[in-house]
């Protein structure tokens, strides 16, 4: 699950990391999004050798927990199965971490999911957007582009991304954390 709000208007917003790592990972396996029923847009086939459905919810971040229960049902995936991609300010912008569970911190996404899902046991990929500078209100911080001097990195750190989730499906958490966490760059 790749986590953000839909459409263009939103999709070079820092709260759109998750949705464009998933856009990566389409990519990866040779596939196109299409429309399924439960408000998401989906991605059938195999990533790192193994069967994976990759979803997009179509619904604002807030609310998205709806559709990615109604996926998770039609495909009959557990929830310990699930793989949700997300930004997060408590991390430097560069930063990755890889985790299983826990709470949702205050990102509104998190909670949806956790309300819709009914557990917040699922992993997750983290990937670090900063912390809005001076007093910003940060709603409205994850909620701008990218500066400038960002976005030349940007391609890295989703690529990055993209790569540990594919490590946590082939390898596990365990080395997927070894080799993957990162707190920011210097």
């Amino acid at each position: 699950m790749g986590l953000g709000n839909p459409g263009p208007t939103y999709r070079g917003h820092r709260h759109n990391v998750g949705a464009v790592v998933l856009d990566l990972l389409a990519e990866r396996v040779g596939g196109r999004f299409t429309a399924h029923k439960g408000r998401v847009d989906v991605v059938e086939g195999r990533l790192v050798g193994h069967r994976a459905v990759l979803a997009k919810p179509k619904a604002y971040m807030n609310i998205s927990g709806g559709p990615v229960a109604a996926v998770r049902d039609f495909f009959k995936v557990p929830a310990d199965r699930l793989v949700v991609i997300h930004d997060e300010l408590d991390l430097p912008y560069g930063g990755l971490r890889v985790k299983f569970g826990g709470g949702d911190n205050g990102h509104n996404g998190l909670k949806s999911l956790r309300q819709s899902l009914g557990t917040g046991e699922f992993y997750r990929v983290r990937v670090g957007i900063g912390r809005p500078p001076g007093r910003q209100d940060p709603a409205a911080f994850v909620l701008r582009d990218f500066s400038v001097v960002e976005r030349r990195e940007l391609p890295f750190h989703l690529d990055r991304a993209a790569d540990a989730v594919e490590s946590l499906v082939r390898d596990g958490l365990d080395r997927t954390q070894n080799v993957f966490h990162t707190t920011g760059v210097p």
